[in-house]
């Protein structure tokens, strides 16, 4: 049945909700945010009086079955993304969930059998398959602007940050029990989740995985081989320990008659060069950047449209990481 208001409540108000998406979820027609949670109650009070939102709660079961809220969103790290997500199917109540959706393909394929069991739906914050830049590659891509695909190349190469050297205080997504792995399960699944929305699904060739630095357990360095339909070979390459001259951003889609290069985070013009020439398509960060996916999950909670990321799509995400990661 479709709902004709969303009134969320909100599992886990850190930063990602202060600007990232917790504003969009106030300024979407037919949605609101009645409730937060954290586990810290001050913060949790805080941030309630900050956002103007009347409840707030420290303790994530009384937000789940408080009445007035009948879609949950969920924005702690990944530990506890199954766990809560279960428990909100289970009082079926829908689910947008953070990314990567869950701790480990196990959790994921969990998660798809709850919500395919209790008939509820789970939704995941890869917002990139809802923003223009990213949609124009897409949209270059189908209408065969550079020809047949035949090869993708990925380079991310970020310098450690400061807080990676903290070795008592490492942030939690470095850390394999509460992320998963290390940076390379935060970012790179943005990238892997929007090549899957474009390419469909990846065949897992070969991979190799390194701790360089020593900063932390998790994998600093990360190196994979895959190939996705049509036989397009992808070759991509993680550096979270790279000198800063050496800093890069990239994918380059490459066709046969050309191809397209743009970066994930960077947001810089993405550009198209084919035998027409070389054309630009810059785009803007959106101030709230996960706004235009938010307002596909009501759409689709009000009965008027559908979402684009979905548990379904999600899940395979994880599993490829996983593959890459752990073999």
């Amino acid at each position: 049945m479709a709902l004709k208001q969303i009134r969320w409540g909100i599992i886990g108000c850190g930063n990602v909700t202060e600007t990232k998406s917790g504003p969009a979820f106030q300024q979407i027609e037919g949605s609101e945010i009645v409730a937060v949670m954290r586990r810290d109650a001050d913060k949790a009070a805080d941030y309630a009086k900050r956002h103007g939102i009347a409840k707030w709660y420290a303790n994530a079961d009384d937000l789940i079955n408080d009445t007035e809220v009948n879609a949950i969103y969920i924005a702690t790290p990944p530990d506890s993304h199954a766990e809560y997500t279960l428990k909100a199917l289970k009082a079926g109540k829908p689910v947008y969930v953070e990314k990567p959706m869950a701790l480990n393909y196990a959790e994921a394929k969990k998660m798809i059998s709850a919500s395919r069991k209790y008939q509820v739906p789970v939704f995941v914050a890869y917002y990139r398959r809802a923003l223009s830049g990213f949609l124009k590659a897409k949209e270059w891509i189908d209408k065969h602007a550079i020809g047949e695909i035949t090869n993708i190349n990925l380079h991310l190469c970020l310098p450690a940050r400061k807080e990676d050297y903290k070795a008592k205080n490492l942030p939690w997504r470095v850390q394999k029990e509460i992320a998963g792995g290390g940076y390379f399960f935060d970012l790179a699944s943005h990238q892997l989740d929007w090549l899957s929305f474009v390419f469909g699904k990846a065949d897992f060739v070969s991979s190799h995985v390194e701790n360089r630095c020593g900063l932390y357990a998790a994998e600093d360095y990360v190196e994979a081989n895959l190939r996705y339909r049509k036989k397009i070979d992808f070759r991509g390459k993680w550096d979270f320990c790279a000198k800063k001259e050496k800093a890069t951003d990239s994918i380059e889609i490459i066709g046969r008659l050309g191809k397209i290069t743009f970066s994930t985070f960077a947001f810089e013009a993405l550009v198209l060069e084919n035998k027409k020439g070389k054309k630009e398509f810059p785009f803007d960060k959106p101030k709230h950047v996960q706004k235009q996916l938010i307002e596909q999950v009501v759409k689709q909670l009000q009965g008027i449209d559908t979402c684009v990321s979905t548990v379904l799509s999600a899940t395979e995400t994880n599993r490829l990481m996983e593959k890459i990661i752990y073999g």
